[in-house]
């Protein structure tokens, strides 16, 4: 009898595990995460030079003359000078395959006469600060060159709550997808932030001129799509910021 209570009584709680596993509610999956663009190795880092203002033109002047110093270490995606949102700013996207690649990068700059004689002893002095951060790109987005060249980019900056895109990913996705599917602006890239500011979005849009892109602005405000999702992502946005800028000459993307 002891015997036949212990085997009812293991069965009783293979059954209740059983149930309680298929009853587990399940967890809410990220519209995006860092996760495979880490195993992936690929990130980019963006860089924001402030410069002194009376030598605004002088440093653009020397980076168009010098930078294929630079490309000839790693890729450049593009570098752009701030005309709206910030003055006296430039800044620029750097690929990198992975970390032990950008230590190596940095490590041949430091040795290399060319830059550091040409460029950067000349540069520094001209910058009032400098700031970066690491970034990856979400996996629904990627990098994609405007339709032409010339034209103006908007670079949007979104500081979402804390608790990553587990919290806010799925309706971030959905404001910035409408924008995108209903042809109001091109997407040149997503980044989602890993070192720096943490739980920041950078969203790149590329217009054919400062007009056109007030003028996309007054028409998506009406569209009840627009508003219904931008809606839904705001309870979830603690602050943004945005900058128009203009490509410099020697840009990839411009």
């Amino acid at each position: 009898m002891i015997q036949l209570r212990g085997i009812l009584r293991n069965a009783s709680r293979h059954a209740e595990h059983r149930l309680s596993v298929k009853t587990r509610p399940t967890q809410p999956r990220a519209s995006f995460s860092t996760g495979p663009q880490q195993q992936n190795g690929n990130f980019y880092e963006l860089r924001t030079y402030y410069i002194q203002p009376h030598l605004n033109a002088a440093f653009l002047k020397l980076t168009n003359e010098k930078i294929h110093l630079r490309t000839a270490h790693s890729e450049l995606i593009g570098y752009w000078s701030v005309e709206y949102g910030g003055l006296n700013q430039v800044f620029h996207i750097w690929k990198y395959d992975s970390y032990a690649q950008r230590a190596s990068v940095r490590a041949a700059l430091a040795q290399d006469p060319g830059w550091i004689e040409q460029y950067i002893s000349k540069a520094m002095p001209m910058l009032s600060s400098q700031d970066n951060e690491v970034t990856y790109l979400i996996p629904w987005s990627k990098i994609q060159k405007p339709p032409k060249d010339g034209g103006v980019f908007e670079l949007v900056t979104f500081q979402m709550k804390p608790g990553g895109p587990a919290v806010w990913g799925k309706a971030f996705q959905a404001a910035v997808g409408i924008h995108m599917g209903s042809g109001y602006a091109h997407s040149v890239g997503i980044f989602h932030s890993e070192f720096g500011q943490l739980n920041r979005v950078h969203v790149l849009w590329w217009y054919e001129s400062a007009d056109q892109r007030a003028a996309i602005r007054q028409k998506s405000h009406g569209d009840a799509r627009v508003v219904a999702a931008v809606r839904e992502s705001a309870t979830y946005l603690v602050s943004q910021k945005n900058k128009l800028m203009f490509p410099c000459a020697f840009s990839p993307i411009k």
